[in-house]
């Protein structure tokens, strides 16, 4: 089946932030006097905001602590760093305009819908993608497929006519569930299992890999 439409994730994919996110999950942890580990964050990435503090406040066991609280103090550290550097990832920027030559794009990402708006800017994609999905406006986060259906449904396209671009096993997951074809990029500082590297159809070094044939290959 052809392809129709090009998705891609932002955390990891566009802007090397998952190391960000991690910083600032280990920052919130050890002024508590508690310790936020790589596998924590493996569980809590690719996730929409609220799921994510829920995964952290189980694993610190701060019960007491309200998700808002959880939620203010991680963002606020994340778009510090984010105001200070700009991480955009080695051929992200390419990648999704060429892929706008040519197929109609969209952004799904779970990260709060300020740090997606405040990127989008930063960058100038909100010219250039179709459709903008937070994953605040989900009731389920990756890896549920909701994000992917969703807008899949936007871009008036079937799932399987649809290629996504994620860096995360929780978005590959997603895609899969999703019935949408995968192309896998691995964040860097965050290597993927090779049962998660399974769920890609094509797995990329980087975005300076990618052109437009990668993703007319998989339609056909």
């Amino acid at each position: 089946m052809p392809i129709e439409a090009v998705i891609f994730d932002m955390d990891g994919v566009i802007v090397d932030s998952e190391e960000y996110w991690w910083q600032s999950r280990v920052e919130f942890a050890e002024k508590r006097g508690l310790i936020w580990s790589f596998e924590d964050q493996k569980i809590a990435m690719g996730r929409s905001t609220v799921e994510w503090a829920r995964v952290m406040q189980q694993i610190l066991r701060l019960n007491d602590m309200p998700l808002d609280d959880i939620m203010r103090e991680v963002i606020a550290g994340v778009n510090a760093r984010l105001e200070a550097r700009l991480p955009v990832l080695p051929g992200a920027i390419e990648a999704v305009k060429a892929s706008g030559t040519a197929y109609p794009v969209a952004l799904a990402s779970g990260s709060p819908t300020q740090v997606i708006r405040e990127v989008m800017k930063l960058t100038g994609l909100d010219q250039v993608f179709r459709f903008v999905v937070f994953g605040d406006d989900m009731t389920r986060g990756k890896p549920d497929p909701e994000i992917y259906l969703k807008t899949a449904a936007l871009l008036g396209v079937n799932p399987a006519n649809c290629v996504g671009i994620e860096d995360s096993g929780n978005g590959l997951r997603a895609l899969h569930a999703a019935g949408m074809h995968a192309i896998a990029v691995p964040s860097p500082g965050f290597p993927l299992s090779d049962e998660l590297l399974a769920l890609g159809d094509i797995v990329l070094g980087s975005l300076t890999e990618f052109s437009i044939d990668t993703v007319r290959q998989l339609g056909e």
